[in-house]
């Protein structure tokens, strides 16, 4: 797929779907939104954990391809980065799971998962970033405009999240219990990595 001294590969969600009973799918976003709906046979290993999973990664890598998966493919691409400097090699989903459900693939959830099918980050971000900003327009013309600091602290953040291709508020939603339905069982993880 990719030398370890490059930048990862990029598979399309048609060239994913074509192989994906040939790849270890690897999922590195939180367990709140990999129990949201996941690529199937994707094993969620947080990016914060990737590190404690290299050994396993590259054991499974050596029996098949390794396609890392996130929502968007800003962390898969990191975490291809990450493998590679381990001499992993690996590929990521362009889009993310937004563009394999946008193309109509189905996203599995984990039984006993306790999530129920919810709003995803994107739009949680979207609704918490738009109820800001209006609250501050309102309170900035009720209460006092200094409120209106409030919608523009939200602008100037989404300003940032686009040219930093992070999102900070996204970060602070995940940490939600919502969101955050179970911890990553690392070792359970590991043991599908082996046996993939």
């Amino acid at each position: 797929m990719t030398s370890p001294s490059s930048a990862p590969v990029a598979l399309t969600v048609a060239q994913a779907r074509t192989r994906l009973g040939a790849l270890t799918v690897l999922d590195v976003r939180t367990p709140g939104e990999y129990a949201s709906g996941h690529v199937p046979g994707a094993v969620n290993v947080p990016l914060d954990r990737l590190p404690h999973a290299v050994d396993a990664v590259r054991d499974a890598a050596a029996r098949r391809d390794v396609l890392v998966v996130c929502a968007s493919g800003n962390r898969s691409r990191r975490a291809c980065l990450l493998l590679a400097e381990h001499g992993v090699t690996a590929a990521t989903l362009t889009g993310g799971t937004g563009a394999w459900a946008a193309a109509g693939h189905d996203l599995h959830r984990p039984a006993g998962s306790g999530v129920r099918a919810g709003w995803s980050m994107e739009r949680q971000v979207r609704f918490t970033a738009g109820t800001v900003v209006l609250l501050g327009l309102l309170l900035g013309v009720l209460v006092h405009p200094a409120f209106r600091l409030l919608s523009a602290a939200v602008a100037g953040g989404l300003v940032f999240s686009a040219l930093t291709d992070t999102c900070g508020m996204a970060a602070l939603l995940s940490r939600l219990p919502h969101n955050r339905p179970r911890p990553a069982d690392l070792d359970t993880a590991l043991a599908a990595l082996r046996d993939a």
